[in-house]
């Protein structure tokens, strides 16, 4: 499961609202794109950005200030908010935006959601808030008679992939979420769910887990303190299984952006040593994350292969980290025997320079 650290935008500053109510708007960061970083530097690969202000115009109000935090951040950045037309998704999927949410749309329009889709596949995604079981729209303004559990079922026909389930009641108490809404909504459709509103403690984010959800939006216990970002994040990935696991297609997105190879530089745990450098994609490195061992993608034979599956010099990861780009891997691993293929325990042993 994915936590998302979420920014909500009015008047250009980082507020929360109780219940969706913008009369008790409460500026909890000044500067966006600090608090964005910030999330990053605790561990965050996804952010949930919404323009309260677009919500409730019908239009972006802050797509400047969004553009500076997926400008200056190396977050997956999804964003909310007064998106109803197609040249609006089209300008935030060109800046650089991971994923754009419809919400008032969906309800609408669904033949813009549906050629959004057509257009752009899971990188659309549908926020379905509710009051009572029924529909809002609007920034929250409007109540509809649509039941939840009906428009998600309408949205999945149309091919969206992902649902964000926001529960009104619950939104901004730290009350927890509504864990009955979502159960019923993970069970009717086969849409990967994000639940948001109400999501206060470790406790909430395992009971998420628990569910089945695919995701986990935070926002106001990050800026009270109630809720650690880095242990929550933490928990989420250590939940999800051994061994890495927990990598949904999402997170590997942010290490594959640029390129469909990503580099990977292999270091001895005991000594420090640069063992060897190669490649990885998607599948290696899933691979490598499930099963503890590496395993390389071979740009030349354009084939997996698993480090030391026919000369036993095996490699077992011990860790794993990202650069400050997220475009480059390092893994330390125990090596058994020689990392090199002319049997040097290290590939680079041809010196250039003293």
């Amino acid at each position: 499961m994915i936590l998302l650290p979420a920014i909500d935008l009015h008047q250009g500053q980082c507020v929360r609202l109780l219940r969706g109510d913008y009369d008790t708007a409460q500026v909890v960061a000044a500067d966006p794109v600090e608090t964005a970083r910030a999330f990053e530097e605790q561990g965050a690969g996804w952010l949930h950005v919404v323009d309260l202000d677009g919500a409730k115009e019908g239009a972006p109000k802050n797509a400047e200030l969004i553009a500076q935090v997926v400008e200056r951040t190396g977050l997956q950045v999804e964003v909310g908010g007064g998106i109803r037309n197609m040249a609006t998704v089209d300008r935030y999927l060109e800046l650089g935006a991971a994923r754009v949410i419809l919400g008032s749309a969906a309800l609408r329009d669904p033949q813009f959601v549906a050629e959004a889709v057509k257009r752009y596949g899971k990188r659309v995604a549908v926020g379905i808030d509710a009051l009572g079981g029924k529909v809002a729209a609007e920034g929250w303004l409007e109540q509809s008679q649509v039941d939840y559990l009906e428009l998600a079922r309408r949205m999945e026909a149309l091919g969206v992939q992902y649902l964000i389930c926001t529960d009104i009641s619950q939104d901004g108490t730290l009350a927890g979420p509504n864990l009955t809404m979502l159960d019923q909504l993970n069970q009717a459709v086969s849409c990967h769910v994000v639940a948001s509103g109400g999501v206060s403690s470790l406790l909430d984010i395992v009971n998420l887990y628990d569910l089945g959800l695919y995701g986990a939006i935070a926002g106001k216990a990050l800026y009270t303190g109630a809720l650690d970002l880095r242990a929550a994040i933490a928990a989420c990935r250590r939940i999800g299984g051994e061994k890495g696991a927990g990598l949904s297609e999402d997170e590997l997105d942010l290490y594959f952006r640029k390129s469909d190879l990503i580099p990977a530089i292999i270091q001895d745990d005991d000594t420090g040593e640069v063992l060897m450098l190669a490649y990885m994609n998607r599948e290696s490195f899933r691979k490598s994350l499930e099963t503890g061992t590496t395993w390389f993608y071979s740009r030349s034979r354009r084939a997996l292969w698993n480090k030391g599956e026919t000369s036993g010099h095996t490699q077992t990861i011990v860790g794993v980290w990202a650069d400050c780009d997220d475009d480059t891997l390092l893994l330390r691993v125990k090596q058994k025997g020689a990392a090199c293929h002319t049997g040097s325990h290290s590939c680079f042993y041809k010196k250039l320079r003293g």
